[in-house]
Parts: C-alpha cells; sequence; structure tokens
C-alpha cells in the first residue's frame, strides 16, 4: 500500500470513528446524559495556546474567540490522531483486513487522555474526582471511548471494502 493511500486511510478511518462517537453522545443527550461541550475543549486550547494549562473551573474561565469551532477542530484532530496511534500499532497490513479487538482495544486505551490529562486541566480532577458523580462519569467516558474504538473498526471496514 502506498503512503499517501495508507495516510488518506488512516485520516478517514478518525473522522469516521469520530462521527460514530459524535452520533453515540447525541443518543446520550437525547437520553438525558449530560455530555462534554465542545466548545469548552476550544476555550481550554486557546487559553493553552495563551500559556494557561490548568483551570479551576473552564466553564467560568474567560471564552476565547471561536471557542466552539476550536473545540470541534480540535476533537477531529484527536481522532485521527488516534486512527494513527492504532495503524502505528498493527501497520498497515491491518488497514486492509481490519479486526476488531486492537481497534476496539485502542479506542477504550485513549479514555485515559480525558480522564488524566483533559479533566484535571479543565477543573474536573482526575478521572472526574471534582465531579458530583466521579464514578458515573468515569464509565460515560470508558463507555464513550469504546464506541469510538468500535468506530475505528468499522470505518477501517468500510474503507477496506470500498477500496
Amino acid at each position: 500500500m502506498a503512503l499517501l493511500e495508507a495516510a488518506t486511510r488512516v485520516v478517514l478511518m478518525g473522522i469516521g470513528a469520530t462521527v460514530i462517537m459524535d452520533l453515540w453522545l447525541m443518543l446520550m443527550r437525547a437520553l438525558g446524559v449530560p455530555t462534554l461541550n465542545f466548545a469548552l475543549v476550544g476555550r481550554w486550547v486557546g487559553h493553552l495556546c495563551h500559556g494557561r494549562f490548568s483551570h479551576t473551573r473552564i466553564g467560568q474561565a474567560r471564552p476565547v474567540h471561536r471557542e466552539a469551532a476550536l473545540g470541534w477542530i480540535v476533537h477531529y484532530a484527536t481522532g485521527i490522531a488516534f486512527a494513527v496511534l492504532l495503524a502505528c500499532i498493527q501497520g498497515l497490513a491491518w488497514l486492509q483486513a481490519p479486526t476488531p479487538a486492537p481497534a476496539i482495544i485502542v479506542g477504550a486505551a485513549t479514555v485515559v487522555v480525558p480522564l488524566f490529562l483533559i479533566q484535571p486541566a479543565m477543573g474536573a480532577g482526575f478521572a472526574s474526582s471534582r465531579t458530583p458523580a466521579p464514578g458515573r462519569n468515569c464509565l460515560r467516558s470508558v463507555m464513550t471511548h469504546t464506541v469510538f474504538g468500535l468506530g475505528l473498526y468499522l470505518s477501517a471496514v468500510l474503507i477496506a471494502f470500498v477500496s
């Protein structure tokens, strides 16, 4: 497989998996389950670009210009980065004949980023420890990232089929 083809597959896989994760989050919101507002991710990144890494409560931090758009861009770029991680771990042959376990495992493992980096930096504490329901929030994060992993697999299967 040529490098450009592999790169295209990985980018599309990351976008596809993120779309599947977003559909999951839409379902959760429709069921009344609170989910992350990606504008707050944009706010955090905006402040990060100005040298501030952590906040007591990101919702109370000064809004940044176009934070919603920035948050969504970061969200999809992160999905692509996680797809790159999967491709690096599994190799290019996996892209041609994807199997579910590696994608789901990598997807679920990506939960360490929000639990131990993003949430503490945004003021929610390690593994949501500063929220009213840390256990429930952690479980939701694990489920969402597992759905992302399933999305990595389903996207890879579709891309391999079309190719």
